[in-house]
């Protein structure tokens, strides 16, 4: 409780001293005008965000394989007088773009992935995008377009009123699973920042005040021996049997978890043809939980799981890591600023056009659908909150810098997630006017974060108290290099 007090103390003295500088505003109407006049200006360059966004939106790339999703916002980063360095954490497709110097330095997260096996055009009834496996069934299209937009604009208030402060932009890679942050965050590439902006596509406009499920990842491989499945049946040991006999053993563990655990799997690789016994299988699984403590045990036991099945089998398993994120600690401090910017910012209108396309996609839902117009609600900020269902690596980003994210409607009310109704969405101008009010939610709450240095600190404040005097960060993932081809 001693080294609490004084670090608290320290933290106080640190900003009280001027290391987080106020800016003066020089603007005729305060802060407030200079917010109007950013939510002016990005909404001046509309039209070249959706441009990019739908772009992203064609490329769909999966996870560390965004080359042209990556390298379209180093470009517009750099037009933009961002100095870009790509390729950071070893990951071809992660980079850092920075603008300014000094304190305080506010970064925000950016991501570009798209997932498998849901390629969708943009229109209201199912029908998969000729040429084109994948889909952005999560919005990454838009969550990195809008978080370059809200750089951008922080970049030109830095310049006009020569603010002190640092803007950086992280392109992170394959959150999909990849857990690209945590390589960027085990590489200490968030040293040094005193805050950090986020957002992510959804169904509804809300500052983010849930908790994430910690997860940990890896792909089961088992070796047997190839053999004719019915002349030769005895010579043979099915690698298949070996995933199987996992996955039973696993199921029935479901009943001897906590409720609150999630495990889920999928067969990648059971061999090539009936009449052959599998020489090789392998399996991919997740295990969550809202502790990460937890994660560890029931990952070790999924492990334990393969083994015991090998054994029983006739065959040989190792297993490979493949991700691991931590779950989110929340900022409240700096929630509170965000949705008091999101207010200011306000939801999405839809057009008479949209509201027919929102309705034809509702229909199609299978359940009972919110309204239309909610997507032009900010959800209260004392609202009743579900539990902690997702994963995200925004989590290990938060347990090493303060951090604060917010949701918006660029999908239709009551869209799921990962849904081909996401990648209609995220296609059309109900997804790009969504990411717009991303866009201009995060430039205000860092306008703010840089205009008042109280912010910071009680933010500062809340964090290294949360995170307890004794925390270090260790990665769920290991030591291992960044999973590059876990896509293939």
């Amino acid at each position: 409780m001693i080294n609490s007090v004084k670090l608290i103390f320290s933290l106080l003295i640190v900003f009280a001293s001027g290391s987080v500088h106020a800016q003066k505003k020089k603007e005729a109407g305060g802060l407030s005008g200079l917010k109007q006049q950013a939510v002016k200006d990005i909404d001046s360059r509309y039209l070249q965000y959706k441009d990019i966004a739908l772009a992203i939106w064609e490329h769909a790339e999966l996870g560390y394989k965004e080359v042209k999703s990556s390298t379209l916002l180093q470009k517009v980063l750099s037009e933009n007088g961002f100095t870009v360095e790509a390729g950071v954490a070893g990951i071809p497709t992660a980079f850092v773009a920075t603008y300014g110097s000094g304190q305080p330095v506010i970064g925000i997260l950016a991501e570009f992935d798209a997932l498998p096996g849901l390629s969708q055009q943009a229109i209201p009834e199912k029908s998969p995008a000729p040429g084109r496996s994948s889909g952005h069934g999560c919005g990454h299209n838009l969550f990195g377009t809008a978080s370059v937009a809200a750089g951008i604009e922080l970049k030109q208030l830095i310049d006009q009123y020569k603010w002190k402060g640092t803007i950086k932009v992280y392109g992170t890679p394959a959150e999909e699973g990849g857990s690209g942050k945590v390589y960027m965050v085990r590489e200490g590439l968030f040293k040094g920042v005193d805050a950090v902006i986020h957002w992510h596509p959804g169904d509804e406009n809300a500052v983010w005040l849930e908790g994430a499920l910690a997860n940990k990842s890896a792909k089961f491989r088992f070796y047997g021996t190839a053999s004719h499945a019915s002349s030769a049946p005895d010579k043979g040991r099915s690698a298949l049997d070996g995933v199987e006999a996992m996955n039973n053993m696993v199921n029935m563990m479901r009943e001897h978890i906590p409720s609150s655990a999630r495990i889920h799997y999928v067969i990648t690789q059971g061999g090539k043809a009936p009449n052959v016994v599998p020489e090789f299988a392998e399996v991919y699984y997740y295990s969550r939980h809202p502790n990460r403590e937890i994660v560890k045990d029931i990952f070790d036991r999924i492990a334990k799981a393969a083994e015991g099945a090998a054994l029983g089998t006739g065959t040989r398993t190792d297993h490979e890591i493949v991700g691991g994120t931590h779950d989110i600690l929340l900022n409240k401090s700096l929630a509170e600023v965000m949705h008091k910017n999101m207010v200011l910012v306000g939801g999405v209108s839809y057009s008479a056009e949209e509201q027919e396309f929102a309705r034809k996609l509702q229909a199609g839902f299978g359940f009972a659908a919110p309204p239309v117009s909610d997507a032009g609600i900010i959800k209260p900020y004392d609202r009743p909150l579900p539990e902690s269902i997702g994963s995200t690596d925004v989590g290990d980003v938060s347990w090493n810098v303060p951090t604060v994210g917010m949701a918006a409607a660029t999908w239709v009310p009551g869209t799921p997630a990962h849904s081909w109704q996401a990648v209609a969405c995220g296609g059309t101008e109900i997804g790009t006017k969504g990411m717009m009010v991303a866009a201009k939610a995060m430039t205000l709450t860092a306008i703010d974060l840089f205009n008042d240095p109280a912010m910071l600190k009680k933010a500062m404040i809340e964090f290294e108290l949360a995170r307890g005097e004794n925390f270090q960060y260790t990665p769920l993932l290991g030591d291992r290099k960044p999973a590059l081809n876990y896509r293939d």
